[in-house]
């Protein structure tokens, strides 16, 4: 069955954890506990067991609080940091154990849009250098005529004015920059974009225009995009799967609209209560108790049991598997139980 799935799928992870070690030196790790002096290591447990996949053409927003894993899921991904286990699969090949060079026939095929397009984009280099760049390094044998008029028509496709192209990234406002870094993504034509908080950063109205040239770009090209946001309007308006992460770990998955109609988990529920309605009086908000644990002391059980208003005994010692619940993939023992 898990073979049919990933014949169907653009990218598949299962299983997939990555620690962090923030211990410091060797004085930062010693400690006075009980009399004794002890070595004690700092770990931050950023992902813990996440499986997600996402099929030729589809957007899968990927929504949580800030810290919940989400920039750090993008980043395993696409090969930057090396997972402590599990699986990743980019058209049914495996590429999370791959080097550098073993990596380097999928980079074209993968390119991130990043939260911050001044810092990502090089102070030093020009609009036409910054595009050029990413084209001469993945197929080196393209002509300098060919690079010129592929870098033309990627301008005018997401556009940028022609005349930008011997300015720096300092000469740009914040809107301009970003469509530069969706025009420096889309050289090396991929097939799948990570976008980490592509609008995060930018005035409401500049938000509509870099999603609007997403969706033309998606639509004209055939990508498949995972988005990284915190901005639910921006998962309603531009994703049609979304994954809800809480601790490292995914709590809730569905489709977009069935997701925002009738959430499941108790987590995604206190999201979308939170978000104003305009019209509404008395929003129906699910209070949620204590405050957030960090990922480096992750509760026993499920992670978010602390929190969490329908939690019982067995939410504090046992960790929720993925179920189907109507459509949803839920990991939640309430809902597995008919409590909520």
């Amino acid at each position: 069955m898990d073979a049919m799935q990933n014949e169907n799928e653009l990218l598949t992870v299962r299983n997939l954890v990555k620690h962090f070690d923030i211990s410091g030196g060797l004085l930062d790790q010693l400690a006075f506990r009980k009399g004794k002096i002890v070595r004690e290591k700092t770990i931050v447990k950023a992902l813990n067991g996440v499986s997600i996949s996402i099929k030729p053409g589809e957007t899968l927003g990927v929504v949580g609080e800030s810290g919940c894993g989400k920039s750090t899921l993008a980043r395993v991904i696409l090969g930057l940091y090396r997972p402590n286990s599990g699986e990743i699969r980019y058209r049914n090949s495996r590429i999370d154990s791959l080097s550098h060079r073993e990596m380097l026939p999928f980079r074209a095929n993968m390119q991130m849009i990043f939260q911050d397009p001044y810092a990502s984009l090089n102070p030093r280099m020009t609009v036409a250098r910054t595009l050029e760049e990413p084209i001469r390094f993945h197929k080196p044998s393209i002509a300098a005529r060919e690079v010129q008029q592929k870098v033309a028509d990627v301008m005018d496709q997401v556009g940028v004015d022609p005349t930008w192209s011997s300015r720096y990234p300092h000469e740009f406002s914040g809107g301009q920059r970003q469509r530069i870094s969706i025009a420096r993504a889309l050289m090396v034509d991929p097939e799948f974009i990570v976008a980490d908080e592509p609008v995060s950063a930018l005035d409401v109205s500049i938000q509509a225009q870099i999603l609007n040239l997403l969706m033309e770009a998606q639509q004209k090209r055939g990508l498949t995009y995972m988005l990284i946001t915190h901005d639910l309007s921006v998962v309603q308006y531009f994703a049609t799967r979304v994954a809800v992460l809480y601790l490292g770990t995914v709590c809730e998955e569905a489709k977009t609209a069935e997701l925002f109609e009738s959430p499941r988990h108790p987590y995604t529920r206190a999201l979308l209560a939170a978000i104003p309605k305009l019209g509404v009086k008395e929003a129906k908000h699910i209070k949620l108790k204590g405050e957030v644990p960090t990922p480096i002391n992750l509760p026993p059980g499920c992670v978010f049991h602390k929190r969490c208003p329908f939690a019982d005994e067995r939410c504090e010692k046992e960790v929720p598997i993925r179920h189907e619940h109507e459509s949803h993939v839920i990991a939640c023992h309430a809902v597995e139980e008919g409590r909520i």
